[in-house]
């Protein structure tokens, strides 16, 4: 197995939000706000290639929106998917599976694309791949509540069905000789979060359980988060097993640390050292 990761560009989302009941005061040390409240945070995908196999986990916001929603959302920085998969030695036709860890717009927003420049159908982004999510998560979706209505857009997720390339993961466990899969439920409805085996380590892609480095403390629950009180066991029992044994995080919306270690505290679970992905491996 080989780990490319891979940044699909950064955004900018409302610190309040991102930290929940966290004063700003605490936050905005770690992840300082701009003049409008705002944070950047990264979109950062990760490419696993296995054998004949090359599954892209996530795939960020993607380019088909209007400029109205894009003026949200502040999009910056020169990374795209497609030219950061080139960089890895690929391209998107070579992609087999495209792994979902939910389905926020900011996740698997690249999985659409309009299929011309008339921008009248929309089609698969990649178009060799099967989709991969579970059914729970995928009801969850297409029978919003009014809290997620506005991340699920039907834009993003139909298409696929539509398309044929859908199929569902069906529990927790392997998904690939190693690349095991944890379901949690806080953040919202049976979110997938792949630890992978890596040169020696055990890697989480901690997608939206944990954000970035400013979230490790138990209380840094975002605002966005369904059943908050149920992120705050699954953080504690995955942090706590993360620090036992070692793990590396490997975070998607962390602007300046790709990945972290971490030690056990007296406060609980906490970075040990942080920085980039070849820091590390």
């Amino acid at each position: 197995m080989t780990l490319h990761p891979v940044n699909s560009g950064n955004f900018k989302l409302d610190g309040g939000a991102m930290f929940g009941v966290v004063p700003k005061s605490i936050w905005n040390r770690t992840n300082p706000a701009d003049e409008n409240n705002m944070c950047n945070w990264a979109m950062r995908c990760l490419l696993v290639e296995s054998g004949n196999r090359l599954i892209l986990i996530d795939n960020g916001i993607g380019d088909k929106q209007d400029a109205k929603f894009f003026s949200y959302y502040f999009l910056n920085g020169d990374d795209t998917l497609e030219k950061t998969v080139n960089k890895a030695g690929f391209s998107f036709d070579d992609i087999t599976d495209v792994f979902l860890t939910h389905l926020h717009f900011d996740h698997c927003g690249g999985s659409i694309k309009y299929a011309d420049s008339s921008r009248t159908k929309l089609t698969t982004t990649f178009k060799n791949a099967t989709y991969w999510s579970n059914a729970q998560h995928w009801k969850w979706a297409t029978e919003p509540n009014p809290r997620e209505k506005a991340s699920f857009m039907k834009e993003n997720i139909m298409p696929i069905q539509e398309s044929g390339q859908l199929k569902f993961i069906e529990k927790e466990g392997e998904f690939i000789p190693g690349m095991d899969l944890l379901f949690t439920y806080g953040h919202t409805d049976a979110m997938m979060l792949p630890v992978l085996s890596y040169k020696d380590r055990k890697i989480l892609y901690t997608a939206d359980l944990i954000p970035s480095v400013g979230h490790l403390p138990l209380p840094y629950v975002m605002g966005y988060d369904v059943r908050p009180l149920e992120t705050l066991k699954e953080k504690e029992r995955i942090l706590t097993k993360a620090a036992q044994e070692d793990w590396l995080l490997f975070f998607e919306h962390d602007a300046v640390n790709e990945m972290c270690s971490l030690e056990m505290t007296e406060k609980g679970a906490r970075k040990k050292e942080s920085g980039s992905f070849n820091h590390f491996l």
